[in-house]
């Protein structure tokens, strides 16, 4: 089952007086994210990614197109009670404590009080946050705004967590526990829906990944069908390559590179690569590796994003 389908969604923002003018938020944006995965949505600022969240939340209609969460047609609000949330800079009252701040929204998610005090602390908890659960919310810092964000997004039971920048201002070792927490939810069933801009942490933890641009939908793909290796190879050898074999094989290769014991190589033609290790066999070059590189999520992302900017 999909946990969240759009089809063609769009949305239209009216500026100016008399609002004459207009913004495409989101133009045509057609996807689906399976249940229990972990879904990462990427895009540069103003690419869409807020509005497209909001319009899942109920928070904002679409000027066109459909939307379905959890199997729910939209804009059907009684999903919502299956849904957890953790905005970006997350607020809370700064006279609450942390528990007390899960108590609040426990109750505002429909749990009695009694529900709600039962299950804050251990929520608390698996947030690393026990020890400070009476400390005022005015004394946490970001990181454990952050923290305290993510357990009230988990105070319902969410079947599907909406996870805006989870790991902005938490430190590295926090941020490496936050991504075993995600897993773990991922794991027990539960889709999370994450928006960051940390590349890296998307990259270790989603298992599928959409790119938006200026409101379109650039691409949707595996982490692997997005970093699947492309035209680059490194050839590992021994010694140092006499510069007379350096000039056959850039009659062969036009883009190639030799530095220390490494040769960097740019083709798509298999033909073209095996006429260069054959020419470097017929040398006596001892060759110990061919590797074929593969992108970096954010190289494939920057690639994406530099392709569409008009000249």
């Amino acid at each position: 089952m999909t946990a969240v389908e759009t089809e063609s969604l769009s949305k239209t923002y009216r500026t100016g007086f008399p609002r004459k003018a207009s913004v495409a938020a989101l133009s045509g944006v057609s996807l689906a994210v399976d249940e229990g995965k972990i879904f990462g949505l990427l895009g540069p600022n103003g690419a869409g990614k807020t509005t497209f969240i909001k319009i899942l939340l109920g928070l904002t209609h679409p000027s066109a197109g459909e939307a379905t969460l959890l199997g729910v047609k939209l804009p059907d609000t009684r999903v919502k009670s299956r849904v957890g949330y953790l905005p970006e800079n997350p607020r809370y009252p700064p006279y609450l404590n942390g528990l007390q701040v899960l108590e609040l929204f426990g109750k505002l998610c429909g749990l009695s009080s009694l529900d709600a005090r039962r299950k804050a602390p251990g929520l608390l908890a698996t947030v690393g946050l026990e020890e400070w659960r009476t400390m005022k919310a005015k004394r946490f810092s970001k990181g454990m705004l952050q923290r305290l964000g993510l357990a009230q997004a988990l105070i319902n039971d969410p079947d599907i967590l909406f996870l805006d920048e989870p790991t902005d201002g938490i430190d590295p070792v926090g941020r490496k526990e936050i991504r075993e927490l995600l897993k773990k939810l991922s794991g027990e069933g539960k889709t999370v829906f994450l928006n960051s801009h940390l590349l890296s942490e998307v990259e270790m933890i989603s298992d599928t990944v959409a790119i938006l641009d200026r409101g379109r939908l650039l691409r949707v793909g595996t982490i692997d069908e997005l970093t699947a290796a492309g035209s680059a190879y490194r050839i590992t050898h021994e010694g140092i390559l006499p510069e007379e074999l350096l000039l056959e094989a850039a009659a062969l290769v036009i883009h190639i590179k030799d530095l220390d014991g490494t040769i960097s190589v740019e083709t798509n033609d298999a033909a073209e690569l095996n006429r260069l290790i054959d020419l470097l066999r017929r040398h006596g070059i001892t060759i110990t590796s061919v590797l074929r590189v593969r992108s970096s999520l954010e190289d494939s992302f920057m690639h994406l994003i530099k392709r569409e900017i008009p000249a």
